[in-house]
C-alpha cells in the first residue's frame, strides 16, 4: 500500500491528475459557452427577424408620408402664389377704378388725346428699318399674313 500511496502522491501523477482536471473544466466551459451562444444567436435572428419584419411593413407607408409631405408643401407654395397673384389682381381693379389712371393708360396704349390737344407721331426711318429687320414678319399686318397664306396655297395646287 505504501507503494500505491507513493505512485498517488507523486509529482507526475499529480500533474497528471491537474492536467485532466483543468481539461474537464475547459471542456464544461467551453459546452456552457456554445449553449450560451446557440440561445443568443436564436435570441438575436428572433429579434433581426421582428426587426425586418417591421422595415418592410413601415417601408411603404413612410414613402407615402414623405411623398404626400411633398405634395403638400407644394399646394402651399401654389396657395400663397395664387394667394400673392389675388391680392395684386385687386390692386390693379382698384387702379382702374381712378379716372386718371384709366386716361393714362388709354393715352399711353391707344394713343388716345384729350379734346383741343394735337397728337403727333414721328416715325424715324432709321428705327422703322432696324425694327423690321429684327422682326421680320411679326412687323406685318394679320391681313398681309393671310393673304400670302392663301397666295401660297394656291400656288401649291
Amino acid at each position: 500500500m505504501a507503494a500505491k500511496d507513493r505512485d498517488r502522491f507523486s509529482t507526475a501523477t499529480r500533474i497528471k491528475l491537474i492536467g485532466e482536471q483543468t481539461a474537464a473544466r475547459v471542456y464544461r466551459s467551453q459546452t456552457r459557452r456554445q449553449a450560451r451562444r446557440s440561445r443568443l444567436t436564436g435570441r438575436a435572428a428572433f429579434l433581426a427577424l421582428v426587426v425586418c419584419s417591421l422595415v418592410v411593413a413601415l417601408a411603404y407607408p413612410m414613402r407615402q408620408y414623405v411623398s404626400q409631405r411633398g405634395e403638400i408643401a407644394d399646394q402651399e407654395r401654389q396657395a400663397a402664389e395664387a394667394a400673392e397673384r389675388v391680392e395684386e389682381l385687386r390692386d390693379e381693379k382698384a387702379r382702374l377704378q381712378d379716372p386718371a389712371y384709366v386716361r393714362r393708360l388709354a393715352r399711353e396704349h391707344l394713343h388716345y388725346v384729350m379734346p383741343g390737344e394735337t397728337g403727333f407721331t414721328v416715325n424715324d426711318p432709321d428705327a422703322e428699318r432696324a425694327r423690321r429687320t429684327d422682326q421680320g414678319a411679326a412687323d406685318r399686318p394679320w391681313y398681309s399674313d393671310l393673304w400670302d397664306g392663301v397666295d401660297h396655297a394656291d400656288a401649291r395646287r
